[in-house]
């Protein structure tokens, strides 16, 4: 393992200003943002140019995409947007390669309409269920024929809001180009907490062979809580830092949820858990 970060945490007028600030703390690995250029978060196409240059940049500064962004609502309860977002999702998943890539992360959404990471009370509706599930049917065979991942991650606001509706997820679609971006943080409902340990054990048990990513941020309060840096919560690093491990995981453990003032402290937290030694120049 090695520590990354979602790209757009440091941000700068230009990528190549961007990465540079990246790889001065030592990383060397980004969950991608396409905002990192001059196109928008999910676009209606990404031109050549804008694939060739992101590669060769990249490639220039000793980072690797270890994944990109593509989350959009995919239970939204209005079809029209769910559409939407299938469509700039193919888009993303025509390119993935061409960009550097194997994985788009995923979001399995909400029905609020304004939010897609704030929790409704029809999530749980045999009706969301089926919408979400519709949505990923749809983007799996362009993900299958140009082998690109789609790598959705647990989230106690979403749909799928546990390890054990995941399970499901993947069970019902039967497609291995549908894993799972971990976030030990995201998983805890109300109350658990005092079971911290005991709830990351589930997750990994019934995940662990399809995680492609894992997510370093740290939480607050259980339920809906609040993003906190890495090291500056409640989350039991040590623990989860262990299961990844006996996975034998060995992609990039990518900060998010915090400013750039903090990527600092936060690089060192990781170091010290990881017994981590920066990339070389």
């Amino acid at each position: 393992m090695e520590i990354g970060i979602l790209s757009k945490t440091i941000s700068r007028p230009t990528l190549e200003e961007e990465l540079d600030c990246i790889r001065a703390h030592g990383i060397r690995c980004v969950q991608f943002s396409l905002t990192s250029t001059s196109l928008s978060y999910m676009p209606d196409e990404i031109p050549p140019s804008v694939r060739d240059n992101v590669r060769q940049t990249l490639a220039a500064k000793g980072v690797i995409m270890s994944g990109i962004s593509g989350t959009y609502n995919m239970a939204h309860p209005n079809p029209v947007v769910r559409q939407d977002g299938l469509r700039r999702l193919k888009v993303m998943i025509e390119a993935c390669r061409d960009l550097g890539t194997s994985v788009i992360t995923l979001c399995t959404g909400t029905r609020d309409p304004e939010n897609m990471w704030r929790r409704h009370t029809d999530n749980d509706t045999t009706e969301a269920w089926r919408d979400l599930c519709q949505s990923v049917s749809q983007a799996l065979p362009a993900a299958e024929e140009k082998k690109v991942i789609l790598a959705f991650e647990p989230e106690v606001s979403n749909i799928i809001d546990s390890a054990r509706k995941g399970r499901q997820l993947i069970d019902e679609m039967q497609s291995d180009n549908l894993k799972v971006v971990m976030d030990g943080a995201n998983i805890f409902h109300r109350g658990e907490l005092a079971t911290m340990r005991q709830v990351l054990d589930q997750a990994f048990d019934l995940l662990g062979d399809d995680i492609v990513l894992a997510h370093a941020k740290d939480l607050d309060q259980d339920g809906e809580a609040g993003n906190r840096p890495a090291g500056k919560g409640l989350m039991d690093y040590d623990h989860y830092i262990e299961l990844l491990r006996q996975l034998n995981y060995n992609g990039p453990l990518l900060l998010h949820g915090l400013k750039e003032s903090e990527v600092a402290e936060c690089v060192g937290f990781l170091q010290q858990k990881l017994v981590w030694k920066p990339a070389s120049f």
